[in-house]
């Protein structure tokens, strides 16, 4: 089942090899076959070996604005990243927003190379490189909860985080209170 969202910040021009490496790095035991989305910040649009992964493994490329991403708090946040683009981090955000759309848009996304949820009505997706079949996809959050599994990892030129929706399931009770147990 497709249950992870994985968030990348890279350095420009960074190898298709080296966003493999570091995301294999970062699932540890979880397969890649368990990825629904890679996620990036939205000037990454154009960034050939994000694309290129994202072909290779048939996934969609979900791009946020600087402003998506800045309503999400980083507990560590880079000075790297604030200096360049305005924003506390990249992976870890992105991870979460991703976990938070629904299933649907993300469908809507691999298959139309769009989304009902663009940040903006008008919004085109950029075209990817003619060799790549990826698509990168500006997409708006709809789900209202996502916990990181993988807090940021550095592999190299790339961050990477992991992401997946909260569930009834994964939310500890609110008051963290201990289950009783009739044991009689």
């Amino acid at each position: 089942m497709k249950t992870l969202s994985v968030g990348i910040g890279c350095r420009r021009n960074t190898s298709p090899a080296q966003i493999e490496a570091a995301v294999r790095a970062a699932l540890g035991p979880h397969a890649i076959e368990r990825i629904r989305a890679i996620a990036s910040v939205d000037t990454k649009a154009d960034e050939p070996g994000l694309l290129e992964f994202c072909a290779r493994h048939a996934l969609p490329l979900l791009l946020f604005s600087r402003e998506q991403i800045a309503a999400i708090t980083v507990a560590t946040p880079s000075d790297a990243v604030r200096e360049h683009l305005g924003v506390d981090g990249v992976c870890e955000p992105c991870a979460l927003l991703a976990a938070s759309c629904e299933p649907a848009a993300l469908v809507a996304a691999t298959v139309r190379g769009a989304c009902a949820a663009h940040t903006a009505p008008d919004a085109i997706p950029p075209a990817a490189p003619a060799t790549s079949a990826a698509r990168a996809v500006p997409i708006a959050p709809t789900a209202p909860t996502a916990r990181l599994l993988v807090s940021k990892t550095h592999h190299g030129d790339v961050t990477v985080a992991i992401a997946t929706a909260a569930t009834a399931a994964s939310v500890e009770p609110p008051d963290h209170a201990p289950h009783r147990q009739d044991l009689r």
